[in-house]
């Protein structure tokens, strides 16, 4: 049997081949130009874009951190591998779509991350230049203000640049403090006792050592000549000090400054210069200073170093009557040390005389006080015009000794006894006393003899303290001087 014929039923039709997706490769490469990792996103790598963005970021902190041209570099090659790898991911020349959109977008993702940083690195390598002209012309001052304009960004984009500013900056710092404590050590503002211009000598010498330490090693680089020369020069402007003994100690420092071998030498002529400039009057004032706190050695070798130095300057004739003052006085000091301090019953200065050149001297015709060593007994009756307690007024130090019989004068017999049927002899003798007068501006002995004190003697009664008994008593007396006996045997060698 036939049946009749029914069509087949028609089978579903095949899908058509997907489209292969393309890329624009110079969206692509324009995209990771901004090292945002935009191109790989335009690709769908989202993967890629996190890894390569992770590793941007940690070769900026890296740049960030070290400051070294090398890491530029580095960038540098990452983002010339990143465009690069955006490109031929995306196809490269061999990929022929063209998005006009992908390219916009990226373009301005990429201008929008370049232009600043590239501003910015701009920017640091201008105040990097700024800064290096302003230390070549030694105007650190003005370096850190250039270096208050780096901020955050700039260290971050332009790290070399910015770190090489902050070196220069830092060494300007230093310099500037080194010129600042130069300037304590000519000021009362390091609290240093200078009143009488030898306290606190070495705390200033240590104080200038240790920043001409700080010049000289600045001074190893030789582009920063000008900032130490304008911090020394400042320094050398400056003399002299607040005070003039601490210019002496300044200039002293100066002069006594050996050679270190070092750019620092060449300025020795202009160090030279400034001490000559300010030496003399500091010395000169220096020493009177000194004279006015009595401290006279001091200022005695301040006048004198003056004169040695500067013999021909215009206070040398101050100087030397400073020097015969301070002379004076330090004789005088030591004339009255002497008188003080005894040996025995006389003053040290009977075995040790010393000379004050500042006395009157020794005269004949006149009136030549006298100050008295040894025992007063008899000096004490002189006239008070005769006498002084005052070295400064005195003509003649007097060493007085023991007083001895002298000259017998008369022998008279005295009765004694129970019954006054006892006689005996006494003999009076004169009161003799040894000398020795030195005067005082030569320290020269001028009299070397025994001063005979003549008196009343043979008295009606003598008296004496005895123990039991009856004594006769010694059978030789002192004669018994009045005030014009004991001035007659004094007078001679008072008046010569």
């Amino acid at each position: 049997m036939l049946h009749p014929t029914h069509p087949a039923p028609d089978s579903p039709p095949e899908p058509a081949p997907a489209a292969e997706r393309t890329h624009d490769p110079l969206a692509a490469a324009l995209g990771n130009a901004s090292l945002l990792g935009v191109g790989y996103l335009m690709l769908g790598r989202r993967e890629l874009a996190v890894a390569t963005g992770t590793f941007t970021l940690a070769l900026l902190y890296v740049d960030f951190r070290a400051a070294r041209p090398w890491c530029e570099a580095v960038l540098l090659l990452w983002w010339a591998a990143l465009v690069a790898h955006g490109w031929f991911l995306a196809g490269g020349r061999r990929g022929r779509t063209v998005a006009r959109g992908q390219r916009l977008l990226a373009l301005g993702i990429a201008c929008a991350v370049l232009l600043p940083v590239g501003f910015v690195r701009f920017d640091a390598a201008r105040i990097e230049r700024s800064v290096a002209d302003a230390l070549g012309r030694g105007d650190c001052s003005r370096v850190l203000v250039l270096q208050d304009g780096v901020r955050l960004h700039h260290r971050v984009v332009g790290a070399p640049p910015a770190a090489r500013s902050d070196e220069t900056a830092e060494l300007c710092d230093r310099l500037l403090e080194a010129g600042a404590r130069l300037g304590t050590r000519l000021s009362d503002e390091d609290g240093l006792p200078h009143t009488a211009g030898t306290s606190g000598t070495a705390d200033v010498d240590d104080g200038l050592e240790e920043e001409f330490r700080v010049l000289a090693s600045v001074l190893e680089d030789s582009a920063n000549e000008k900032a130490v020369e304008t911090v020394l020069n400042g320094f050398l402007d400056d003399l002299p000090a607040d005070e003039a003994c601490r210019t002496v100690t300044v200039t002293d420092w100066l002069d006594r400054r050996l050679p270190t071998h070092d750019v620092l030498d060449r300025y020795s002529g202009a160090v030279e210069r400034a001490v000559e400039r300010t030496e003399p009057a500091a010395l000169a004032e220096c020493g009177d200073d000194l004279a006015d706190f009595e401290q006279w050695q001091d200022a005695r070798d301040h006048y004198r170093r003056l004169l040695a130095r500067y013999p021909d300057d215009e206070r040398a004739d101050e100087a030397r009557k400073g020097v015969v003052r301070a002379t004076r006085a330090i004789e005088l000091e030591n004339v009255t040390r002497l008188l003080s301090e005894t040996d025995g019953e006389q003053p040290r200065y009977c075995s040790k005389p010393s000379k004050y050149s500042g006395a009157a001297p020794y005269r004949k015709g006149k009136t030549n006080r006298a100050l008295f060593g040894g025992p007063t007994e008899y000096t004490d009756q002189l006239p008070r015009k005769w006498r002084t307690d005052d070295p400064a007024k005195a003509v003649l130090v007097v060493c007085v000794g023991e007083a001895k019989f002298g000259t017998s004068v008369r022998t008279c017999p005295y009765e004694y006894g129970p019954a006054w049927t006892d006689s005996t002899n006494v003999t009076f003798h004169k009161v003799a006393i040894p000398v020795k007068a030195y005067e005082l501006r030569t320290g020269k002995l001028v009299a070397d003899r025994t001063v005979e004190i003549g008196g009343t003697s043979c008295p009606h009664s003598l008296s004496y303290h005895t123990f039991g008994g009856f004594d006769p008593g010694p059978p030789d007396q002192y004669v018994t001087p009045s005030d014009a006996d004991v001035r007659a045997g004094f007078e001679s060698l008072i008046k010569r």
